[in-house]
């Protein structure tokens, strides 16, 4: 058995760019995961996927020809089943040895293991190793069928008659293990060979005949004009970006676009960066039309100066390097030109119509079958925003969430969010200004659909935090209230992502706004807002428990424990801006020495509780006279004495302060457990050491569930 190292590569028409990533490492790992499977690989073996427009390939290390013997023991049946009285095979020993390719023979040397009833027969044998021919067969059939193609593409073979099912035709197959071609091996309708491929028009020779596997890559470099590797030819486009931007020079910068970077990098084999530009007067139109019309439509990359605003220049991403490039330059200017003038038509277009004259028309615009128009819609979230500015006790926030919620939908109907529906919000701030609405009106408008997505910027204002939430909870309510709710990966109104931003709003925001208040009111407001015939239900707990489940999600992905957001969390607490305080503060609890004594403490007295169905009250006070052992009358004064320092310290917010208070009780409360009977004879006394530990619980448990930190 000789190793050397393995190069397979599928040739093929161009593949779907926003999957060629995913596809060229689907494509090499599952090949590298069966062949390891097979004992073809060794240890020290290393895989090196390659994918660029027309090819996925994979490079493998140290594959050896042929894998090593096995030693395989086999479980057949029972003794008692294999064998008759005299101890000869029986007919079903006999059918099963011939099923598994064993000859009658093989029944004298079987293995008896186990005793009574569980003793049974084991063949043991040894599997020859599979041959690399036929383990590559194996892995290359289970790769092309577990590829994550987008969308399937049927297509006639050569022949005219068979067809096959795949991303897209492919032409070639290569299988070279060292300088040996793999000719047994085949897919697609294709046999192995050792030719592949390079650039459409640019490259040397072709075909290129492969010397050996570890000659792929530098071959096509050299003689085919193809970078094959997805991330080197990414990273030269990165380096070709940044020289050619510092060649415009003024610090203008390339726009920075990681999904625009990898679908450029699946589009070309050899990249060629050039240097093109439009007529400044675009410029006039909002940056933010300009940018994504040449980056969705053209794949080109803007320039931004040193503040962030879009130049009149941008970057092409080239799959030819022409020696004069002036026809590759001037048609991709010709290409763009029409492009920014149609922005400009809608642009210059919408604003002959004000967002307030808009308005009505999202009355005949359907926004959900069973929560009506847009109009019904728009109508619900300035409910909930005028409702979220008066509990703020604030009539100036109250009448600009209004009205920025009245407006915020109109940009639906313009040209210009018809034509990039990205835009919206957006395209509304910029409406609004030029319908010389305030300043925080147009902010609210553009930011209440954030933050769109993780790590987003929050509004900017309280008038467009006000609207944010609304808008959320209007959608969140609403979906809930006629039960479509997110399943598995599915959550086509974004759910989880809406339930995020209120957590987000609410906390970073620190807004006093209790979330139970939020979620009665949004539902509250649906009440007489809905199309008759709608079943709406108020899931206002339910979509209290997801959005607690989201927030736990978040905070563990912050670092917090399980225990520390499961501690917190379990109180419910009502303000989220609060979370990140009691979080804090039951991390610097679990830091102190008593902390773990105090914690088994808090779930042995909700044990008791619970059991007993005692309630949790905060003025629970046993009658002291009542008491008899000194541990639970030492335990009484000291709570009494605490209590108050407490008290001052939860109306302050230190939560750490009173965790630190209810720390320095684990001397009294470990006495008290140690010499006290809880459940004592004496019903009288029994009620008052339960009315003591309630008490405790309840200011044990202010700021968080402390019996959750226990082990």
């Amino acid at each position: 058995m000789t190793d050397s190292n393995l190069l397979v590569e599928l040739f093929v028409e161009e593949l779907p760019p926003k999957a060629l990533r995913k596809l060229g490492d689907a494509f090499a790992g599952v090949l590298f995961e069966q062949l390891k499977a097979q004992g073809l690989t060794g240890a020290d073996s290393r895989l090196t996927a390659y994918a660029s427009p027309r090819r996925l390939a994979a490079h493998i290390t140290e594959v050896a020809s042929q894998a090593a013997d096995k030693a395989v023991s086999q479980k057949l049946m029972p003794v008692a089943v294999g064998l008759d009285a005299a101890g000869a095979p029986s007919a079903a020993l006999l059918k099963k040895l011939a099923a598994i390719g064993a000859d009658a023979g093989a029944a004298a040397g079987l293995r008896r293991e186990g005793e009574g009833k569980a003793e049974a027969l084991y063949y043991d044998h040894t599997v020859k190793g599979a041959t690399l021919s036929d383990g590559l067969q194996k892995a290359l059939d289970e790769a092309i069928a577990r590829l994550p193609i987008p969308k399937v593409m049927t297509y006639q073979l050569a022949d005219g008659w068979s067809s096959v099912n795949f991303v897209r035709p492919a032409h070639n197959l290569v299988a070279v293990h060292g300088t040996e071609v793999l000719l047994s091996v085949g897919a697609l309708g294709l046999k192995a060979n050792n030719h592949t491929h390079g650039h459409r028009f640019e490259a040397l020779v072709d075909p290129i005949v492969l010397r050996s596997a570890d000659d792929y890559a530098e071959q096509l470099r050299e003689q085919g004009a193809v970078i094959a590797g997805f991330d080197e030819r990414r990273a030269d486009i990165v380096r070709q970006l940044q020289a050619a931007a510092e060649r415009v020079g003024g610090g203008v910068r390339p726009i920075d676009d990681d999904a625009l970077l990898d679908e450029v990098t699946a589009l070309v084999e050899r990249p060629n960066v050039l240097v093109c530009q439009f007529e400044k007067e675009f410029l006039d139109v909002p940056q933010e039309c300009l940018i994504l019309t040449m980056k969705a439509n053209q794949k080109y990359f803007p320039l931004l100066d040193v503040e962030g605003r879009l130049t009149h220049q941008f970057l092409v991403v080239s799959n030819i390097s022409p020696g004069d490039a002036s026809a590759v330059t001037g048609g991709n200017e010709r290409v763009i030109r029409p492009r920014l003038a149609d922005a400009k038509f809608f642009y210059d277009q919408d604003r002959k119509k004000s967002l307030a004259d808009r308005v009505p028309g999202l009355a005949k615009v359907v926004y959900h079958n069973k929560l009506g128009t847009q109009g019904d819609r728009v109508e619900r979230v300035r409910a909930i925003a005028r409702a979220i500015g008066a509990q703020l006790d604030n009539e100036a926030l109250a009448a600009g969430a209004d009205l920025a919620s009245q407006l915020a939908k109109a940009d639906l109907l313009t040209d210009m969010v018809g034509e990039f529906p990205e835009l919206q919000g957006i395209m509304g701030g910029y409406y609004a200004r030029h319908d010389g609405l305030p300043v925080e009106v147009a902010e609210a408008i553009e930011d209440h659909y954030k933050p769109r997505f993780a790590g987003d910027a929050l509004p900017r204002s309280d008038v467009g935090a006000v609207a944010a939430l609304a808008d959320k909870l209007e959608t969140l309510a609403g979906m809930f209230g006629i039960g479509n709710l997110p399943t598995g990966d599915k959550d086509p109104f974004a759910l989880r992502r809406h339930a995020l931003g209120v957590i987000r709003i609410l906390a970073e925001q620190r807004s006093s706004i209790e979330l139970g208040w939020l979620l009665q009111t949004a539902f509250g407001v649906f009440a007489s807002r809905i199309p008759a015939d709608t079943v709406f239900n108020d899931a206002s707990a339910q979509l209290a428990e997801f959005i607690y489940d989201r927030l736990a999600g978040s905070l563990r992905e912050q670092g917090y424990s399980a225990q520390e957001v499961e501690a917190v969390l379990a109180q419910r607490p009502q303000r989220l801006a609060e979370v990140q305080l009691r979080l804090d503060a039951v991390r610097a609890f679990a830091a102190l020495p008593e902390a773990a004594a105090l914690a088994e403490a808090n779930k042995r007295v909700s044990n008791i509780l619970k059991k007993n169905g005692a309630e949790l009250l905060a003025d629970t006070r046993p009658t002291l006279a009542l008491l008899q052992a000194p541990e639970e009358i030492a335990l009484l004064q000291a709570m009494n004495t605490l209590y108050p320092q407490c008290e001052a310290k939860l109306a302050a917010g230190d939560y750490t302060g009173q965790l630190r208070l209810v720390a320095s009780l684990h001397q009294a409360v470990d006495a008290f457990f140690q010499n006290v009977m809880v459940m004592a004879d004496d019903p009288v006394l029994r009620q008052q050491r339960l009315a003591l530990l309630s008490g405790l619980q309840w200011h044990m448990s202010q700021v968080a569930d402390l019996s959750r930190l226990a082990a």
